[in-house]
């Protein structure tokens, strides 16, 4: 008996038996629910409470996507962001069940549409747990939000900023515009509104309006002040809605302007000539006094304690003909003067106006412009002689401290310039009144500055013309080859 007992050298290996699916009767492993998955699907829907149509609103204008209760976002299309707003449309829903993965399902970009494919899990039936894949589908629909209300109403705003200069040239104000463009400080303003002495910016919130006049007190020399006015008045919640306005004042001097200082302003200076020409206005005003070159910078505080005034505007400019010019040595300094200018060159000079070259009248005067300026050369300035000044420093001065002619800058062809111009400026969207013809000069000339003045060049955006093309040097009538 024991002979014919045959033992098994390797173990028994444990295999799981199956069983029958308690609905269709085909062979399963185990399961707590004796149901294939099949059939389980069949009987219970885990997702089922969780709505398939959603929708999510999205504003046409600034393409924002609307977060309940009330905060419109950014979001690109397929982002995480947008991910996150669409899963919590639908978050009460999915607090039955167990998210394990979510996705977009590409979709037409105009179809309106969003698909987000969603895996989920759930324990059903004495604790077998289902997991089941779903799509839901959100359609887009157009609402604009209160932002874009406020805009396209244009009358709907809470700050005004009301930026003034009086003066008849626009320099600064064109400086000024190129600076917001690049710095974009323009993006938050309901509406830009363009008047005969400046410019007014109207904004929805005040702490906008208050970041534009911290960026024209450091940008322009000039000064502001502010009021409000009560629009209405809420007594149970004790709330008030003000309209804000901040009225800046740039100072009114312009670049080539001939300015008199007072005679304490001068001497604080380092001793300067009364009589100065203002050559660059950025954050401060720069002025050179063309007797001596020596130029010396003024902010806004100082000029409202000791304010003065452009002796001419730019239309009694005349133009004057070099006769004779000689370069002027370098002098010792006085004591306690400032610094000097080593971009000009000091000269003495004999002008004769274009308009009495019948006559012998000549002029003498001296310039800072002596290294650009040759005999026979044309020259616009300003005469002193022959003119009725109605300045208080002016008046008061020592005829002898005041020159003859002031000479500004050096007069060139200016169309064949403007031909070859083969970049342009970025302008404002905004609402012009009154726009007379001086304008278009007048911006011409501020071009003209930017190509002469490297300083301010840098500090804006110059865009290429693809209308113009690059010229050749030799190209001597200015109108490119075919």
């Amino acid at each position: 008996m024991e002979q014919g007992m045959e033992y098994m050298k390797q173990p028994a290996t444990h295999s799981q038996g199956n069983i029958l699916c308690c609905q269709c009767g085909i062979a399963i492993p185990p399961n707590p629910a004796n149901m294939c998955v099949a059939c389980l699907r069949t009987q219970v829907d885990i997702t089922e409470g969780i709505p398939k149509q959603v929708t999510v609103h999205f504003c046409k204008q600034c393409e924002r996507y609307l977060q309940p209760p009330g905060t419109w976002v950014q979001c690109a299309l397929e982002s995480r962001e947008l991910l996150t707003l669409c899963l919590k449309k639908i978050k009460a829903s999915l607090s039955k069940v167990r998210l394990i993965d979510a996705g977009f399902v590409w979709t037409e970009p105009h179809s309106k549409r969003l698909k987000v494919k969603l895996t989920v899990q759930k324990e059903v039936m004495n604790g077998a747990i289902l997991q089941q894949v779903f799509i839901v589908e959100y359609m887009v629909q157009s609402q604009m939000c209160d932002d874009c209300h406020r805009v396209e109403a244009k009358d709907f705003w809470k700050a005004v900023v009301q930026v003034r200069q009086k003066t008849l040239h626009k320099k600064t104000f064109y400086y000024l515009e190129q600076l917001i463009l690049k710095h974009r400080l323009h993006q938050n303003t309901l509406r830009i509104k363009e008047i005969h002495d400046g410019l007014d910016f109207y904004y929805s919130t005040k702490q906008h309006a208050q970041k534009m006049v911290d960026f024209l007190q450091c940008t322009v020399p000039c000064r502001s002040k502010s009021s409000q006015r009560l629009i209405s008045h809420d007594i149970h919640s004790n709330t008030y809605n003000y309209k804000s306005t901040f009225s800046v004042e740039i100072v009114p001097i312009c670049k080539d302007n001939v300015v008199c200082l007072s005679p304490k302003l001068a001497q604080s200076l380092g001793n300067m000539s009364q009589i100065c020409v203002c050559i660059r206005i950025t954050s401060a005003i720069h002025i050179i006094d063309p007797n001596t070159l020596q130029i010396a910078e003024i902010d806004g505080n100082t000029y409202w304690r000791h304010p003065f005034n452009s002796l001419f505007h730019p239309k009694q400019l005349e133009e004057f003909i070099v006769m004779d010019i000689s370069r002027v040595h370098e002098r010792k300094q006085s004591a306690g003067a400032g610094m000097k200018s080593t971009k000009h060159t000091l000269a003495e000079a004999w002008v004769q106006k274009t308009s009495e070259l019948n006559t012998d009248h000549q002029y003498f005067c001296r310039t800072h412009l002596g290294h650009l300026l040759n005999p026979g050369d044309l020259v616009l300035g300003f005469d002193l002689v022959n003119c009725n000044l109605n300045d208080e420093f002016a008046n008061k001065m020592n005829p002898h401290n005041v020159p003859d002619v002031v000479l500004i800058k050096k007069s060139y062809d200016r169309t064949k310039r403007q031909r070859r111009r083969n970049w342009r400026l970025k302008e404002l969207e905004r609402d012009k009144e009154n726009m007379d013809t001086d304008s278009e000069r007048q911006y011409q000339d501020f071009l003209e500055d930017l190509e002469e003045d490297e300083i301010i060049r840098k500090n804006i955006n110059i865009y290429k013309n693809p209308v113009i093309p690059v010229e050749s040097d030799t190209d001597d009538d200015g109108i490119p080859p075919d």
